[in-house]
């Protein structure tokens, strides 16, 4: 634990100091397998090089940053002193030695986004600073920082950019399909980038319950004293489970123009992890480091990825992910269990003479 007074990291008045601190953390560390899978496949998506550099070449670094100095707050110990606090907090915390520029912004919507091409901004709106209170907005911080360390602010500023142009991309020497497969890439890593985020948070603030507050709050403002983490936590586990085939693909709609996954799920990914064993190790200081980043083999990353995805999809209660996995595991009947899935649009019912649904065919183990 880091509860000595030492100044020695140019970190001074850091508050707080009871928090446990991870020395040369890497990201690899909290990110979500979901999120580095989707972040390797969005960079092969063919196209996304040009317009990469197509907008690096068009947003100089440094017309993001005086947007935000003309017309926003910039965060230091003159001005929302606290917030400079828990910034530095942060990055001390998850050992970040470059400390990057805040901003508040008025807007009544709560929000917060870490952005930039060269280096990391952060800006959080009034909206958010107004709803959340002091540990809450700890690991909405922490969880900015975990983007900054991550590398996620490129990414993000290009989705931005793209969704604010795209009606106006014609420069960019690809179609429109093109632009928007792009776009919707961006949106299916993002909202992966989140989970990961999340968990970055946790490590910032290591307050589970001031997390799960926070995401309540985004989900239903004020009025927490209205609100349940239990049965806010049942409605994740409804709405995965709920329905039948056709509410999944209803689901997958729902998200699909969304850059952020749904909060209640938010919540439930997060608790799921604050009581793994990867958690507790973080806690306990066994983590990978920075300096074995380059060691990392891509093989690696993906198949913590697969591993990853199929656990989720073995596990998971949505009518949808089941068939897959009974796909997957050769289950028999595969004809009865859509019908039966889809109901109202198949009048077919199952047959007395077809086989129960759970017996494999040819006698086939699982």
């Amino acid at each position: 634990m880091s509860d000595d007074g030492h100044h020695n990291n140019g970190h001074e008045n850091v508050p707080s100091r009871q928090r446990r601190r991870f020395p040369g953390i890497s990201s690899r560390a909290y990110e979500h397998p979901a999120d580095r899978s989707a972040l390797v496949a969005l960079r092969k998506l063919s196209g996304f090089d040009t317009v990469f550099k197509a907008l690096s070449g068009l947003l100089p670094e440094r017309s993001l940053r005086l947007l935000f100095l003309s017309d926003s707050v910039r965060v230091s110990d003159q001005q929302f002193a606290y917030l400079n606090d828990m910034l530095r907090d942060a990055c001390y915390i998850l050992d970040l030695e470059k400390v990057p520029p805040m901003y508040v912004t008025q807007d009544p919507q709560p929000n917060a986004m870490c952005i930039g091409l060269d280096e990391p901004i952060i800006v959080v709106t009034t909206g958010l600073v107004d709803l959340l209170d002091e540990e809450e907005m700890r690991a909405v911080v922490g969880h900015e920082v975990g983007h900054a360390l991550s590398g996620h602010s490129v990414y993000r500023t290009i989705l931005l950019f793209l969704t604010s142009l795209a009606l106006r991309v014609a420069w960019i020497p690809l179609g429109n399909l093109a632009i928007m497969a792009i776009v919707t890439a961006l949106r299916e890593w993002f909202r992966k980038s989140e989970l990961s985020a999340d968990r970055a948070g946790l490590l910032v603030g290591q307050d589970l319950k001031a997390s799960m507050r926070g995401l309540m709050k985004l989900a239903g403002g004020h009025h927490l004293h209205e609100m349940n983490v239990d049965a806010f936590l049942k409605q994740a586990e409804e709405y995965e489970a709920g329905g039948d085939l056709r509410d999944s693909v209803l689901k997958i709609l729902n998200v699909l123009p969304r850059s952020h996954p749904f909060t209640t799920v938010r919540a439930a990914e997060l608790k799921k992890w604050a009581e793994s064993r990867d958690y507790q190790r973080i806690m306990d200081g066994h983590y990978p480091r920075r300096s074995e980043d380059k060691d990392t083999s891509v093989t690696d990353s993906f198949r913590e990825s697969a591993a990853s995805y199929a656990t989720n999809v073995k596990s998971s209660k949505d009518p949808l992910m089941k068939l897959v996995s009974d796909i997957a595991g050769g289950a028999g009947d595969l004809g009865g269990r859509v019908r039966r899935g889809f109901g109202g649009f198949s009048n077919s019912a199952p047959r007395d003479d077809e086989p129960p649904t759970d017996t494999p065919r040819n006698n086939e183990a699982d």
